[in-house]
Formats: C-alpha cells, sequence, structure tokens
C-alpha cells in the first residue's frame, strides 16, 4: 500500500463505527488513483428535519474528508423516500409525509451544510428524478432482487413480527428503494449512521443484482447528546445546533462531562487524535485542566459554524457570567418536560422545587423574599413570577445551589 493510500486509510477510518470492507476500499482507492478517477461518495438525507445539529454534522464531516481527498461527493436528498418514511428502529409505521412538506424541508438543507461541505464541489441531487419515471415492472423487477425473509432479519421488522404488530409491504419497499439508489448513482462508497447499516448492506446486494461492483459501507456513530446519554437530538433537549448563537453554543458545551469532551474532540473537530490522545493524557495526569480543554473544543467547534472573533466573544462572556459571578462551569442540568409548561410558562417556585433547588414552594418563596434567587445572574423578588424556561438557562440559589435549564 503507497504512503498516499494510507494516509487516505486514516483519515477515512477516523470517527467510524465500521468500514464494509477496508480491503474493498483499499482496492477501490488503488483503482481511483491508477485510473485518476474519483470514486463515487453517496449519503442519503431524508428532508425530515431541516434544522441540523452537531450530530449530524458527524457524517457531513466524513462526506468533507472525502471532498477535500479529491472525490466525488453526492448529497443525497430522498424527497421520494422521504414520502414513505423510513422504518429503522421503529416500532410502529412512520407518518409518510407529503411532497410540500419534504420540498419545503429540502429548502433549508443547502445553506446549512455550506458550513461543513464544500458547496462548490458537492452534487445535490434528488432521487425523485429516477423513482418518479419507474413504472410498476421496473419496481416489480426490484422487488424481485431481495427476499422477503431477509428483511425479516432487521431487528425492528423482527421484533414487530413477534409481538403482532403490523409490517405494511410499503415499510419493505423503503430499502430496496434506498438500495436502488446506489444503482442509479453507481456509489463506490455510501456513509451513513450506524443505525443505517441493514440498509446500507441492502443496497450492496441490490447493486450486484444489477451487475454492479458493491459499494463499500461506511457507518458513523451516533453522536451523544449535552446529557451524555441519548443520542443528539431536538426531541430529547440536549442538542447543539449549528445555527445556534455562538454563546448559545459556548454554554452547552461546556455542560457536557469531561469524558464525553474527547468524543467530541474526535469526531467534530480537526485536531489530531495524537494530539488530542496527549491532551486527555495530561488531563488524566492533572498536568491540564479539563476545563481549559472544554473551552478550547467549544471555540474550535464555534469558529467552524461562525468565526475565530465569535469564539473569543463567546469565551469572554463565558467568563464573565461564570467567573466573575462565582458560577461553576460544570453544574447539574436540568431538564423541563413540556408536561410542566402551560402557555410555554413554568412558575418559578414550582420549578426551583422540582429541579432540587429547593424542598418545597414555601422555601422557594422564602428564598425569593430574602433575594437568594436568580436567574441568569438577574435577582428575582416576585414569588408569583412565570418564567419561559431557555436551553442553558442558569437557575441559582443561595450562594451553592445551581442548575442549567434544557427544555425538552
Amino acid at each position: 500500500m503507497s504512503s498516499n493510500i494510507r494516509e487516505e486509510i486514516e483519515l477515512i477510518r477516523r470517527g467510524t463505527v465500521e468500514i464494509i470492507s477496508e480491503g474493498e476500499l483499499i482496492e477501490k482507492l488503488k483503482t481511483s488513483h491508477k485510473n485518476r478517477k474519483p470514486l463515487i461518495i453517496k449519503a442519503g438525507f431524508d428532508p425530515t428535519a431541516p434544522d441540523i445539529h452537531l450530530g449530524h454534522t458527524v457524517l457531513l464531516r466524513k462526506m468533507r474528508h472525502f471532498q477535500d481527498l479529491g472525490h466525488k461527493v453526492v448529497f443525497l436528498i430522498g424527497d421520494y423516500t422521504g414520502m414513505i418514511g423510513d422504518p429503522s428502529g421503529a416500532s410502529k409505521i412512520r407518518p409518510r409525509l407529503t411532497k410540500e412538506e419534504v420540498v419545503e424541508n429540502a429548502k433549508t438543507y443547502e445553506k446549512q451544510v455550506s458550513k461543513v461541505l464544500d458547496i462548490k464541489k458537492l452534487e445535490v441531487c434528488f432521487n425523485s428524478s429516477w423513482f418518479e419515471g419507474m413504472d410498476g415492472l421496473a419496481l416489480a423487477d426490484l422487488m424481485s432482487k431481495y427476499s422477503a425473509i431477509r428483511l425479516l432479519e432487521r431487528d425492528d421488522f423482527l421484533a414487530r413480527y413477534k409481538a403482532h404488530k403490523p409490517i405494511y409491504m410499503l415499510e419493505f419497499l423503503y430499502p430496496l428503494l434506498q438500495g436502488y439508489d446506489s444503482v442509479a448513482l453507481k456509489a463506490d462508497i455510501e456513509l451513513g449512521g450506524s443505525d443505517q447499516k441493514f440498509n446500507l448492506l441492502v443496497g450492496r446486494d441490490i447493486q450486484t443484482s444489477y451487475g454492479q461492483a458493491p459499494q463499500v459501507v461506511i457507518t458513523m456513530p451516533l453522536l451523544e447528546g449535552t446529557d451524555g446519554v441519548q443520542k443528539m437530538s431536538k426531541s430529547y433537549g440536549n442538542y447543539i445546533g449549528i445555527t445556534d448563537t455562538p454563546k448559545e453554543m459556548f454554554g452547552k458545551i461546556m455542560s457536557i462531562s469531561d469524558s464525553m469532551m474527547w468524543r467530541y474532540y474526535e469526531l467534530l473537530t480537526d485536531i489530531s487524535i495524537s494530539e488530542i490522545n496527549l491532551m486527555k493524557k495530561d488531563a488524566d495526569a492533572g498536568s491540564m485542566n479539563p476545563k481549559d480543554a472544554k473551552v478550547r473544543l467549544a471555540k474550535e467547534i464555534i469558529k467552524t459554524y461562525h468565526s475565530e472573533k465569535a469564539a473569543e466573544e463567546a469565551e469572554r462572556e463565558f467568563e464573565n457570567i461564570f467567573k466573575k459571578g462565582n458560577m461553576p462551569a460544570d453544574m447539574p442540568l436540568y431538564i423541563v418536560e413540556k408536561s410542566d409548561l402551560k402557555d410555554n410558562k413554568i412558575w418559578i417556585c414550582a420549578l426551583l422545587t422540582k429541579a432540587g433547588l429547593t424542598q418545597s414552594n414555601t422555601e422557594a418563596r422564602k428564598m425569593i423574599k430574602q433575594g437568594g434567587v436568580s436567574v441568569d445572574g438577574e435577582k428575582i423578588s416576585d414569588e408569583s413570577l412565570h418564567i419561559i424556561p431557555k436551553d442553558g438557562m442558569i437557575i441559582q440559589v443561595g450562594k451553592r445551589r445551581f442548575v442549567k435549564l434544557q427544555v425538552s
């Protein structure tokens, strides 16, 4: 293996869960170099959630790696398959999107992904361009390429089958259509989240059935959110959006655990693995304050989606609030449930009690009267106040009790 190929493989491996198979990948790269022909890299996106967060960028950054290596990256918007709905991980059939919803959601993608990908080198396409022209016989031919028994091997389908829950033929169709996308694009490599492994592997089989060389499958991890437990998702209230303000980004990143920080470094920055390992070693040995490493992480991410100046300003603002206000950089996270809100508001005393900052509403009233309660550094004097909780909002009681809010 040449040094160039070795360096490419090292970059491609970074942060991946699986490469199926690495031997095939090496051969494709060798052929690409020999023929001076870029590989076709496919990544599909159903336009169901147009607000991109850092969890999505794990895959986008891998796409950028392939762009930087000179390969052809195709950003495939599944406008056609999006109207069917991906059953991956679902315990029941998912709602189907209308054509209007799909089109509206797709509009926001290009602007957002431009923060990660080189738009000038990116090919954006929609799978409706080939599926809308597919007649019944062509669809029947596609369905003949894969057995129902193989589809029932999927964990989610199998679980529903054993539980005697319905599985609709429409849901069987989705992985076949996603596989055909690879045929239409003649994909050499397909990227996807680890939860998409089954669908990506179907693509290999479908390509073979149509006489094409099977694509290499590369799966990426599902990034945990700021809670460090569940995957990053807006519905879980643990996300960091790429359109969040620098202040919001900085605060959210500083709230993650020290152990999770290193995973964010690997998946969300360009800092070398050797340098990340050295920082971790120093932090573990006590020769480096983990907070300093976390500050650097926050600034690196903010630089990517805003600017270096914005990162510096966000750091200064954070230090002004937390250091000068004697607030700890690390504090407990309290998730405000939507069921606790009325007209998007919650009674301040109820919030203090639910968050564990006071033992009762009576104590909460007392602390407010004594001037011992602050919201984002501002004293609260009205015990009947109802506030609109926001992600990153800091609630303080006394000198040492703090929580950071997240709204689920």
